[in-house]
Order: C-alpha cells, then structure tokens, then sequence
C-alpha cells in the first residue's frame, strides 16, 4: 500500500495492475500529487515569519493542516462543477491523465459533496480559532481564499473560462498563503512579504498555464477561455517563460535591496532545470506518449522509468497526455524547494 500512496504522490495515478487501496483512492480523488505546492507556500510563509521573530509551531501546524484541507476542498469541488458545466467528459484530458472522482465511479456525487463539506467544516473551525487568537484578518485570508477556489469553476463568475483563472491561483498560493501564514505567525504583513510571496506565486502559476496549454485546443472547442486560449499557444508559451525568469528576478532584486537574506539566491541552483522547462515550452507538444517518454527519458526517476513500456497504450502512461505542465512542476519543487532551504540556512545563521 505504500508503494500505492508513493505513486499517486508522485503521479496522481496508481501503477498499472495494481490494486486501489482506500487510501490511495482518496489520495486520487484530492489529487494529493500536487500538495506540494501548498507545503511550500506555507513553509516559505513559516520560514519568513521566523526569521521576523516569530513561529509559534501550533499555529504553523494549523495553517499548513488548513491550507492542504483547503486545496483538497478546491480540487474536489473543481472536479464536481466540471462535470455539472459539461466540461470533464469522457474525451477530456481531464479524464485521461488520471482517474476522475466522478467519470470514473470512485464515488457517488453525494459522497463528493460530503467530503467537500468535511474539509470545508474543518477549515471554518481552523480558521475561528485562529481568529480568536490573531484578530479578523485571519477570516479575510480565509474568505477570500475560498471565494477565489469556488468562483474559479462555479457560477456565476467561472473565473477559470473567462481567462481570470490563473490570476486567482497566483493571489492564492501567492500573497494569500504566504502572506497569511505570516500573518497569523506574527499579525502583522510588512510590504516587503508581500513582495517576497510573488515569486513563488508566479512559479505555481506557472503550472497552471502549463496544464491549460495542454488542453488548449480541447477548451476551445469547448468554450473554456483560459489564458492560453485567450492568449492563444505562441503567446502563452512566452507569458509562461516570462514568468519563469520573473521568478528569478524579483528574488535577487529583493535580496540587493534587503527584503530576502542572501542565502535567498539558492533558489539560482534551479536554473538548470528552469532551462529544461523553458527549452520544452519553446518546442511542440509530442504526439504520442512513446515520443514523450524518448524525450523526457533522462528526467525521470530511475523507479518510475521502469513501469515505462513502449507497448503500453496511451491510458496507461502515467500524466499522459500532459506534458508541458509535468515539466513545470518538475521545477516548481525544485525552484521552491531550493528558496526555502536558502531561508532555513539564514535561520539557522541567525541561531548562532
């Protein structure tokens, strides 16, 4: 079963032939394989407010608790108004790279909308007793979340087909999670941590615009207006990259001007990958999974190469057919990965 639980983890997939635990189903269906991000939006949010002064462990451990909770709910509510607009349908890549929660009869709609109800529950207590003890803002950082996550899928404002989408999803992991944590860690949001949450916002956002190139033709027939179809591919692409280089930027221009330590610049060691990335997004998508996998083959994880088999079908690759936004993610955790540990070594500078 853990093999299972590592696999989704890394691939929102269980491998061919084996066995859907319980677990592992509901890691599916909250497609935990991207939590990741939110861990880093929260670390790096705990990390600054420490070396302000100030990481109150509990109140960290309820943030992160909170904001996974909160990212499982927006998933799984993404999925439900999917299906209810006619976007997710049998022939949608939403479907194809991993099980839906819903097309593919994990669980009922009612079920769906139980453990929505759960999550969201959890996260009105969360956020009361934060509240208590850090003042109202800690309500606003948590509304206005929320409203971002339904309205990005929901009616009325589907902020998702009216090429507002990733916009919303930069506020969110961006100044909303960051800033947040900083706040209930230390009440308080100096301009410069709003700053400093932009680079990682653009890097998540990038996954986004990488996700929304790989279904820009199936939006369009559909009438999902995404920013890469508002954009259209070319423009996207280079919108993409943009943000790649914004990242770097604005973290060495705050680490001259004060606002980041120097031990801040680790995130640079993720340029080699950051080049992987941009040289993919400047080329054609594959055709076929075999072709992604001949191009990609250096990159992958010597465990996961080897349930890779050329005479596998499409539905059997594990992303497939995702492609520019599995590269994206592949450096959004190494990108953010590296910034926080760059943040870590001046807190450990700053013990001694």
């Amino acid at each position: 079963m853990i093999d299972n639980w590592m696999d989704v983890l890394r691939t929102c997939n269980v491998a061919p032939g084996k066995k859907m635990d319980p677990v592992s189903k509901w890691l599916v269906i909250v497609r935990a394989c991207v939590f990741s991000m939110t861990f880093l939006s929260a670390l790096l949010g705990g990390i600054l407010a420490a070396l302000d002064g100030s990481f109150p462990f509990g109140r960290w451990l309820l943030v992160l608790v909170g904001l996974l909770l909160a990212h499982a709910a927006n998933n799984m509510v993404n999925d439900l108004f999917d299906v209810r607009e006619g976007v997710d349908t049998a022939d949608y890549p939403r479907a194809a790279y991993a099980p839906h929660p819903l097309l593919d009869g994990l669980v009922s709609q009612n079920t769906l909308i139980a453990a929505i109800l759960i999550c969201n529950i959890i996260d009105l207590a969360i956020a009361l007793y934060l509240t208590r003890l850090c003042g109202w803002p800690v309500m606003a950082f948590a509304v206005g979340g929320l409203l971002m996550s339904v309205f990005y899928v929901a009616p009325p404002l589907k902020l998702k087909q009216r090429g507002l989408g990733e916009l919303a999803i930069f506020l969110i992991w961006g100044p909303l999670m960051i800033g947040g944590t900083y706040y209930v860690l230390t009440g308080k949001v100096p301009g410069h941590i709003w700053i400093a949450s932009i680079p990682y916002g653009l890097a998540v956002t990038t996954a986004l615009m990488g996700k929304h190139l790989d279904k820009e033709e199936k939006d369009e027939a559909k009438g999902v207006k995404t920013l890469p179809v508002v954009l259209g591919r070319e423009r996207a692409k280079r919108t993409t990259q943009l943000m790649v280089w914004t990242f770097y930027l604005v973290i060495v221009g705050l680490t001259a001007a004060g606002g980041l330590p120097w031990p801040a610049l680790l995130a640079l060691l993720s340029i080699p990958r950051a080049t992987r990335f941009l040289i993919t997004l400047s080329q054609p998508m594959p055709a076929t999974p075999q072709e992604a996998f001949s191009l990609a083959e250096d990159a992958i994880p010597r465990d996961l190469k080897e349930r890779f088999d050329p005479t596998l079908s499409a539905d059997e690759f594990p992303l497939w057919p995702l492609w520019y936004v599995v590269w994206a993610v592949w450096w959004v955790r190494l990108a953010g990965g590296w910034l926080v540990a760059g943040l870590i070594a001046q807190a450990v500078l700053q013990l001694f």
